[in-house]
């Protein structure tokens, strides 16, 4: 038995995959026994091990995986050729653990409700109705921009140091468990990544670690950003891994949030999203819009226009394109694309509640 077990494990990543198209067939089944059943205990469990250490903990588990895989494929170079059929099943057998691991730790939630239907909203819109909450989202950021500086021309300055403002995600949170029990955020798992300089080469802000579920941000991005991206990748953590879902969610958090900059960041980003649809769709519109916004607004998305430009590489095209395969494999058929859809969660959310 013990000289089939490899084969099985190798060969048991077909069927993980037949289960996984099958399963995708039964969002409301993956919605109340995975999102909101089984991953609520592995979430957790993983907050409360890894969340009170200082230190990312996955970004070393990916270091030290990084190089026994190194160690490993040198120690075995000569078995690619001598013995071809084994070597081919080792790295079976470690793809289809890590798979496995993969889904069962937190990649299943690709596959439940869309939040849409879970809020019980449409999810397309017309040009008109991404007008309107474009324009109401202005008069909210413009508000919230000159309670900060007072000064419409200012671009605005966080006065919290990135480790007080990952401290300060959970209340976001909290205010928006009050409407939404299931979004309540406890324990933090919350942490700058350790590789925060090649994450910003590849464009990325932040990512999810699925094998210890800490939400990681990249420790290089402006602060004004923090707000935001952490709040999406916290709302990664509480199960919806669909990036759209995740904007949506990681606005929602910071417009709720007490402290007036959150505010500010969540208000200018949900607008930033918006205008960039109404520019897809309308130019004309997009040009009459952008002297309503404060000067000062503009600044700070230029700020992060600026940061991302210098750091700008030839590899980055590629670990978009990859990544933008990764999504269309699981589940998020559009790729990168599917970001726009966070605008028709806003627009049809914002619909039937006040902004």
């Amino acid at each position: 038995m013990r000289k089939y077990t490899k084969p099985i494990i190798a060969f048991s990543i077909l069927l993980q995959i037949v289960v996984i198209k099958i399963l995708a067939q039964f969002p409301e089944f993956v919605e109340s026994v995975y999102s909101n059943g089984v991953y609520i205990f592995i979430s957790k469990l993983m907050h409360y091990v890894f969340g009170w250490i200082p230190f990312s903990v996955g970004d070393i588990f990916y270091t030290i995986a990084g190089i026994y895989i190194l160690r490993w494929l040198f120690v075995n170079r000569k078995l690619i050729l001598k013995d071809t059929k084994n070597w081919l099943l080792d790295v079976m057998v470690a793809v289809s653990v890590g798979y496995f691991a993969f889904h069962l730790l937190w990649a299943f939630n690709y596959y439940r409700l869309p939040l849409h239907k879970s809020l019980q909203i449409e999810a397309d819109y017309t040009t008109e109705e991404l007008l309107n909450i474009t324009n109401q989202l202005i008069v909210k950021s413009n508000a919230a921009h000159i309670a900060i500086t007072h000064n419409d021309s200012v671009k605005v300055e966080m006065p919290y140091t990135k480790t007080e403002l990952l401290n300060l995600i959970p209340e976001g949170y909290n205010e928006l468990s009050k409407q939404f029990p299931h979004l309540a955020y406890k324990p933090k798992s919350l942490k700058r990544s350790l590789y925060s300089l090649p994450l910003t080469y590849m464009g990325f802000s932040g990512y999810l670690n699925p094998f210890t579920n800490e939400a990681q941000i990249d420790g290089l991005i402006p602060t004004y950003k923090y707000p935001t991206t952490a709040s999406h990748e916290v709302a990664h953590q509480l199960g919806y891994a669909a990036e759209n879902e995740a904007n949506f969610i990681g606005a929602m958090a910071s417009i709720n949030h007490k402290n007036k900059y959150f505010k500010y960041s969540g208000y200018t980003y949900a607008l930033q999203h918006c205008l960039s649809e109404v520019y897809q769709r309308d130019t004309t519109q997009y040009d009459m819009l952008i002297p309503k916004i404060n000067v000062g607004i503009l600044k700070n998305y230029a700020e992060v226009n600026t940061f991302w430009d210098g750091y700008q590489n030839p590899t980055e095209p590629f670990f978009k394109l990859f990544y933008n395969g990764f999504l269309k494999a699981n589940n998020q058929t559009k790729g990168i694309e599917s970001y726009n859809y966070v605008v028709g969660l806003l627009v049809n959310y914002y619909k039937v509640n006040n902004l």
